[in-house]
């Protein structure tokens, strides 16, 4: 049996009604791997993890110029992927470190941590690094969220109403996201872009699944910085949030209200001739007698 996901999305400047002063547009489908959307088209990623790699290989022979040049290279294939930019940052905190200036090497570690807080540092490295690392830790302020919300009991045909908030923005780069959506079992995604800095509640509506048995809904969203390089991530296509959506067969056609209403007058009008041939009608032949005058 077919499933699928109609391109469509409704986006309502406010909360409400699911479908309430919804403005609908097309949903784009989803770039391939390895490549990214400019607003535009796909575009591929630049080659931040070549570069990245040369400045690991620096952090291990612990040569401070050579990774800043390093990083600096990677900095300049902006727009980065999410791993990318932690990359980034981590080894700008190590490399700022190893060059004994710590005060910048925990800028760069809180930047690396706002990226990804559950990150740790590899404790192999010189301790330059690691108590740089650790004093960042110490101090770092709740990182950037995003909140998505949706209604439990949704059904297969039904529009699907979604909320997105954003709770937490400490270093100011929510700038704008990307909901990427399929049905369960389908090869590709489709996916939908919005503003995150011009108003902090967002309301989707996702377009119907079209299917004839229960299906899950899948999403995960990408969160970018005003230069497009990926800043947060809630959930990823291998591990994607799940909307179970019930089905319920279709009413059959003699069970449809227009039937039975057709069936019930039907009725009526029947009821309605046997009472008045019963009560009202006159009869066919009139009782009396016939008198003949002389």
């Amino acid at each position: 049996m077919k499933v699928g996901l109609a391109i469509a999305l409704a986006i309502s400047a406010c909360g409400g009604n699911a479908t309430h002063g919804a403005t609908i547009v097309a949903m784009r489908m989803s770039c391939p791997d390895g490549q990214r959307f400019d607003g535009h088209a796909c575009a591929k990623w630049g080659d931040a993890p070549t570069k990245l790699e040369a400045g690991w290989k620096a952090v291990v022979a612990q040569d401070p110029d050579a990774i800043k040049a390093a990083v600096d290279a990677a900095e300049k294939e902006a727009p980065l992927d999410h791993e990318s930019n932690i990359r980034l940052w981590e080894e700008r905190g190590i490399g700022l470190a190893y060059g004994d200036d710590e005060p910048a090497a925990k800028v760069a570690f809180d930047m690396m941590l706002a990226l990804d807080p559950s990150h740790i540092l590899d404790y192999s490295l010189s301790q330059k690094a690691t108590l740089a690392f650790e004093g960042a830790r110490k101090v770092v302020p709740a990182p950037p969220a995003v909140d998505v919300n949706w209604a439990r009991g949704q059904k297969v045909g039904d529009p699907m109403p979604i909320d997105i908030e954003v709770v937490a923005d400490p270093k100011k780069f929510l700038h704008r996201a990307t909901v990427f959506v399929r049905s369960r079992g389908e090869a590709s995604w489709r996916a939908t872009d919005l503003d995150l800095d011009k108003t902090a509640e967002h309301h989707l509506v996702l377009p119907p699944v079209v299917a004839q048995r229960p299906v899950s809904l899948e999403l995960y969203l990408r969160a970018y910085d005003a230069v497009g390089n990926e800043v947060l991530a809630w959930a990823d296509a291998k591990r994607p949030r799940e909307i179970a959506l019930r089905y319920e067969p279709p009413t059959p056609w003699y069970r449809k209200w227009w039937v039975i209403t057709a069936a019930a007058s039907a009725v009526a009008i029947a009821t309605g001739v046997t009472v008045y041939e019963l009560t009202i009608a006159p009869p066919a032949t009139v009782d009396g007698g016939v008198m003949i005058k002389k």
